[in-house]
This record gives C-alpha cells, structure tokens and sequence, in this order.
C-alpha cells in the first residue's frame, strides 16, 4: 500500500473497517464505518485503551456530520523528523507517526464532504475532522460536537472542574470515570483498569472553543466544547481544520511526561524567533501577597521609582536577569477587578518613571517584565494593544505578564467564557502581535497550553492551574504531585517558585524550604520566577539561593525518574548550555525515601553532586526551614538515597569533578 494511494480505486464503501499501527506497532487504532456511521477504538500491546467510539459534529440548522456516511478515498502517510525547540523541556524532539485519512461523503444527495484525519504516535493517537468548501454554503455554525472517548467507566480520573469563576484553578481532585457528574478540563488524565495511564488533551486550539469532557447518555465520555454566549461554540469560515484530539498513552505515568505529541500536532514556526530567550526574573509581586506593599497607588505602594530600582539592584547582586513590575501602570486604584474598561497599558502611576526604569534597568542588564492586567475587559485591551505592545518595544521591554482576572471576559460588550472560540481568539491575536513586535508573553489566567509554542516560541510559559498564591491554606502539598501528571502536559506553567518566607503569618506556605528548591526542576516555565522579596535569599539562607542562582530554565534533556499521581514526583534534567544534570523531587502529606538510579550519567566520568534536602525533623506544617545542603562525590554507577519531608523535596546540582 503505497503512500497517499486510494485503497478502493475510487469506488466508495458503505462498510469499512481499518487498522492503524503505531510505527513500534505497539498501539493499533481501529476505524470503523458500518451503517453509515464512523467510529474508532483503540488497543495497546493487545489490551483495550478505547472501546468503540462515536464520532460527528453538530451543525446549527443542518443535519449533524455523523450518519449517513460513505468512503470515498483513504489517504496514507507516515512521518519521521527531529525538530528543535527554541526554549523547552527538550532540544531535540522527535516526531515519528503513521497517517491516515478518510475522505467522507454523505450519502444523500448533494451530500457535505469532510475527512477525518488520524495519527498514530508510539505514545498515542490524535486525530481532527477537516471541513472543505461545500456546493451549498461557505460558512458553518457548529452547536456541539460529537466525539467520543469511550474509556473503561471503572477507570479513575484526576479532574478539575470546567465552567467555574477560577476558571482552571482549582485542586485536582481523584474520581471514578463514572462519577464525573458534570464537565471537566483537559488535559484529562486517566488511570484504567488495565495498568493503562491516558491524557485525554487537544492540540492546535485556534478559532474553536476550549475541549472539555463530560459523560453523555451512554456513560462515554464525550467533548463538550466551550459555548459562545448566545450557545453556539464556533462560527467557522471554510475550509477548517478543527484541533486535534488527542489520547496520550503510556503504561506508567512517568511515561505521560516526556509525550510531545501536543507540540508535534502544531505546526512549525513560519518566521524568525531567534530573539525569543527564556528568562529567571524577580518581581514586586509577593510583597503585596502578604500585605508590606500595595498594588494600588498610597503610602505602602510596591511599584514606584525606587522600589524598582531597589529590585533591579538586587537582581543585579542575586544574578536574575529581570525584574516584574505590577501595579505600575494607570488603573488598580480602588476595587481594580471593576476598572479594566478604563485601565491604561501604557500611562504609569504618578510614582513610577517608566522610562526611567526601563533605562537604570537597561544600564544594568536587567530586563524589564512588564504587567498588562486587563481583568478580562477585552475591548479595552484590544484597543490598545497593538500602541502598547509597539511602544514597549521602543523603550525595550522585551516581556510582558498579562491578566485576565475575573470569571468571564467583556468581548464586544458580551461576557463570553476565557475558553470559548472568541476568548481563544484574543488570546491567539495578543501571541501573533506581541511576535510583531518581539515580546515573549507570560499569560495568567490562561487559555490552556495546546502546543502552540512549537508555533508562536514567544509564548514562554503561562498559568492555567493553581499556584503559589494559592498557600496560605488553599493548596495542599499533594497538588504539586499531582500537576506533572496533568496541567503540565499542556505544557509549562509559571508556579511562581521560591518563596523562603515560608513561616510568614499572611501568607504561611505548605512546603519546606527544599521544596522551594525542587520545584525548578519539577515544574517546568519558560519564564521561572524566584518569587519571593529578594532580601529573603540573602537573609534567610544564602547558601540554598546558590541552587535558584544556578539553575537553567531551558533544557537539553528530560528524564522522568520516579513518580505516583498524588504521592511523588522526581524528575532529572540536563542544562541545554552545559553538561550539568539537574534532578528535583517533592512528595505529598506523607514522607517519602527514594533511590534513585543515575544511568542517565556519562559512562567513566566522576560528578560532584549538591544535594539541597531536607533535614530528618523538617514537616511542612512546622520546622519548615531545616534545609541540609551537602557535597558528595558520585558516577554513573552510584545511587541517590534522599528522604522527603512530609510536604518537602529535595534539589540536587550534579556537575563533572
């Protein structure tokens, strides 16, 4: 069967079953047209992944594309390439996958036309309904779609909850498949009965609303995508490709966080961006946190002249290369959640000289991180945001933070869900415009990762789940356990690391102090934050800030070591500009030891490892600061004995001796 050949001589079937190997030829996706209706099913090494699953969508005032259906050429191909990443978790990632689509045409005359596209990955398998230009109409309204992931209902899944005011920060919580009441985010991550671990997730989210999954009337789960506010989910010109659909599958979950399937369903970037680089920075950002400074202009204001310049010195002495600035701008005056309609992107409060900042900053080669909270007004934003973004650029602000606080977004004068196809749009219009004018973006209150950044590198890292801000007794130390295994295989997440002050009565952390440290290293951010107020690193224990001041925030290699959703996490990284190896680890309530094995190291080559632990009386709820920080002489050959605290972890340097 040669490649891009049609199978049936260009006759069509009315029945048709198929099978599609992976290249290892470990999972097989079978797809199925029988009675006029298209399904698919799934099985790895022999054992069921998927059973038999429903595909279609729901066009408004149309018939659904679902029944009816008949075959009319199928299509091979088969890819194997390596790419590189400009910033990332991996330089080298490979994309390796066996493709076939089905070209389908309703049986009825003038009949509507569309394909369904399949591949097969060694971990997984994606696929996407693809939408010519029909005889009869050049635009369609799309009220639902249709697709299937009929998983085992036994099987358990760690959920967050979709169509909620906090949008996706909430904790993740275990529950049978057959008790998701009601909608849930992606990336979905599922343990089956069968040993199976899947990520339910979509890939190449543009023009479309947000995938959530829900269980329908057969007890499958099934996409419920983000509704517009008059219902409908999008309004698509065609041709149109939706995203990808996407089942990740592994058979442990450590095997789920080296899967680059989302990034290798985008395509390619088609322009330069060899001016994007990944950044550490501090920020005035926590002080407000736990009440010595104010957003909002007044006697306790954080974002004036001289804090700044105050920072940008300590990033100087700390070696950070740059500096947030929230509360900067025009706008955060009284109950600021209700002034994104008249917020000024561009006009600093009466105590801050932008311009004059951005130079001391400048003169000391330090990067200004600059702070766009639109509080979801995005009328306003878009009106001034292509200004902004251009004169950032002349004084050279070459990052900025955006916000979108608030349960929904303002779009036209219509509240409209941050997920739907019209949030989806802003956000993909700030990416291509801050690209225009060479800013990397940091975005909170996110649309969800869906690999865009293989696309658009300037996206170095977001939000999209709950962070450190959350501490003081809405985040629990199994949270950070958990996140590797879901949030973070949408890619990476600004978790705001590094808070030393973790005693601090406004704002008490659920971490010990090598924590802090670990999380560096197991969550990772284009943009990596040392978040606390900068006279904590060289007061409470300059010899563990050596670890933020070393640590890279791009890597060469990714090598997921140990790890159980809920219970523990330990990850090992290679630094992309050097040989060093990096290795974090964080456990949840309970203490945990862990060996670990170091064959990722070079064969007849000695180490010197650092390891950042905590002390044997350390627990998250006291004694939280009991960090041992020791020197040991390792090889390939060796194994790393480290106990974690009850809500702790541990961080260790490995260079060559």
């Amino acid at each position: 069967m040669g490649f891009w050949s049609n199978l049936f001589g260009g006759k069509p079937k009315l029945d048709h079953e198929q099978q599609i190997t992976s290249p290892n030829g470990r999972i097989i996706c079978t797809v199925k047209l029988k009675l006029g209706s298209l399904t698919y099913s799934v099985k790895k090494d022999g054992k069921i992944v998927l059973r038999e699953s429903g595909l279609g969508i729901n066009l408004q005032g149309e018939q659904p594309l679902k029944q009816g259906l008949m075959i009319v050429r199928i299509q091979e191909n088969r890819k194997d390439e390596a790419w590189q990443t400009i910033v990332g978790e991996q330089r080298i990632i490979h994309n390796k996958y066996n493709e076939v689509a089905f070209y389908l045409n309703e049986t009825t005359e003038n009949g509507r036309i569309f394909t369904v596209r399949f591949r097969i990955f060694d971990d997984g398998v994606a696929f996407r309904y693809e939408i010519p230009p029909q005889n009869r109409f050049q635009r369609l309204i799309i009220s639902d779609e249709l697709t299937e992931f009929n998983v085992d209902a036994n099987s358990n899944a760690w959920r967050i909850p979709a169509y909620q005011p906090d949008r996706y920060e909430y904790n993740y919580e275990k529950r049978p498949v057959y008790a998701l009441a009601s909608s849930v985010h992606t990336p979905l991550t599922i343990e089956t009965p069968l040993g199976h671990y899947i990520s339910i997730h979509e890939a190449a989210l543009i023009n479309y609303g947000s995938m959530t999954i829900k269980l329908n009337s057969l007890n499958r789960l099934q996409t419920d995508i983000t509704p517009l506010s008059d219902g409908m989910r999008a309004y698509v010109d065609l041709p149109f490709n939706t995203p990808w659909r996407v089942v990740m599958i592994g058979d442990s979950p450590i095997e789920l966080i080296t899967n680059r399937m989302v990034l290798n369903l985008n395509e390619p970037p088609k322009q330069d961006f060899s001016w994007v680089k990944p950044l550490k920075f501090i920020g005035i950002w926590w002080a407000m946190f736990v009440g010595e400074w104010t957003w909002a202009p007044g006697e306790r204001h954080g974002a004036t002249t001289e804090h700044a310049k105050e920072y940008i010195d300590a990033a100087k002495r700390l070696n950070i290369d740059g500096v947030l600035m929230e509360g900067w701008n025009d706008g955060w005056e009284g109950d600021w959640l209700q002034n994104g309609a008249s917020s000024n992107f561009i006009k600093p409060v009466a105590d801050l000289n932008l311009e004059e900042v951005v130079k001391y900053a400048k003169d000391k080669g330090i990067s200004i991180v600059g702070h766009n909270e639109t509080v979801g007004f995005i009328d306003n934003y878009e009106r001034q945001m292509e200004d902004t973004y251009k004169y950032y650029n002349s004084i050279g602000i070459n990052y900025i933070k955006t916000g979108y606080a608030g349960s929904m977004m303002t779009i036209q004068g219509r509240k409209e869900f941050h997920h739907s196809q019209a949030g989806v749009r802003h956000y993909q219009k700030s990416v291509e415009l801050a690209a225009k004018y060479h800013i990397c973006l940091d975005i909170h209150e996110p649309i969800k990762g869906t690999g865009l950044e293989r696309t658009w590198p300037n996206v170095l890292t977001r939000e999209g789940a709950r962070g450190q801000e959350y501490e003081g007794g809405a985040l629990s130390p199994s949270h950070a356990t958990i996140i590797p295994f879901t949030r973070l295989l949408a890619g990476g997440m600004d978790y705001t690391s590094g808070i030393f002050d973790v005693t601090n009565v406004a704002k008490r952390l659920a971490s010990t102090l090598a924590r802090q440290l670990a999380y560096y290293v197991t969550i990772y951010s284009g943009m990596q934050m040392a978040a606390d107020r900068p006279r904590f690193y060289e007061e409470i224990n300059p010899a563990a800030y050596e670890f933020i001041r070393n640590v890279p925030v791009s890597w060469e290699y990714t090598v997921p070591l140990l790890g159980k959703i809920g219970e523990y996490y330990v990850v090992a990284r290679r630094d992309r500009n050097s040989e060093d190896w990096y290795i974090g680890g964080v456990t949840n309530e309970e203490a945990h030891r862990v060996r670990l094995n170091l064959d990722f190291l070079d064969e007849e080559t000695n180490y010197t490892a650092e390891i950042y632990r905590d002390s044997d009386t350390d627990h998250y709820r006291d004694h939280q600061l009991g960090i041992s920080i020791e020197t040991r002489k390792i090889t390939k050959a060796d194994y790393l004995d480290i106990w974690m605290a009850p809500g702790g972890g541990f961080a260790v340097r490995i260079t060559k001796s």
